[in-house]
């Protein structure tokens, strides 16, 4: 029972330090706004990671296992086409930003601070060019099968699945839909971006 009272305390703090850390950034948030947020004392919050940034640092280290443990495996399959890797990655991504639509302003906020300067990040987004899925699309460049950077391809599905819920909350407030039919517009964009993307590799007539 002990055991999971300290997990769900250090889950607590977590969540919490997520959402200041959303909403004010990294440099404006203090301990004592997390411990507020929790709603426990100050001493529990460095009892369980004894400073801001070790605390950032396990948040940062979960949500880099968020963005690419899951992904890493399909991109490295040789088995599989670059539209079915399309399709698994971008529905993968969607689903979990349906669950946490915070998620998005979390990261977009630290990497535009400057402060995402992780080992893990970095070493996670090397092995990502390194990936098979890379090679497939340097092939086609090589092939001359598209006249473009393949990076653009990489820029394109990224800002495809992540500006609609960087714009989410605005839309909402100004009830241009409610959660509900925005959660149904990203299921159908689970199909739609993949579809867009292979519109845009174009295979040259011979």
């Amino acid at each position: 029972m002990a055991f999971d009272a300290e997990g769900s305390t250090e889950e607590k703090i977590k969540d919490a330090a997520r959402k200041i850390f959303t909403k004010k950034g990294f440099l404006a948030t203090t301990i004592r706004d997390i411990a507020a947020e929790a709603g426990i004392n100050l001493a529990s919050v460095n009892y369980y990671f004894r400073s801001k940034e070790k605390l950032f640092e396990s948040i940062m280290d979960e949500t880099i296992s968020k963005l690419f443990n899951q992904i890493e495996p399909v991109l490295n399959d040789k088995g599989k086409s670059i539209e079915e890797k399309l399709e698994i990655c971008v529905a993968y991504y969607i689903d979990n930003m349906l669950q946490n639509p915070d998620f998005v302003f979390f990261t977009v906020g630290e990497i535009m601070s400057g402060r995402v300067d992780n080992p893990g990040m970095i070493a996670k987004i090397r092995s990502l060019e390194q990936s098979h899925f890379a090679q497939q699309l340097k092939d086609l460049h090589a092939e001359n099968k598209i006249d473009f950077h393949p990076i653009n391809l990489l820029w394109n599905i990224t800002s495809m699945v992540f500006f609609p819920f960087l714009t989410r909350p605005r839309l909402l407030e100004s009830g241009y839909f409610n959660s509900e039919e925005f959660a149904e517009l990203m299921q159908e964009r689970k199909k739609l971006v993949p579809f867009w993307i292979t519109q845009m590799i174009e295979t040259k007539k011979p």
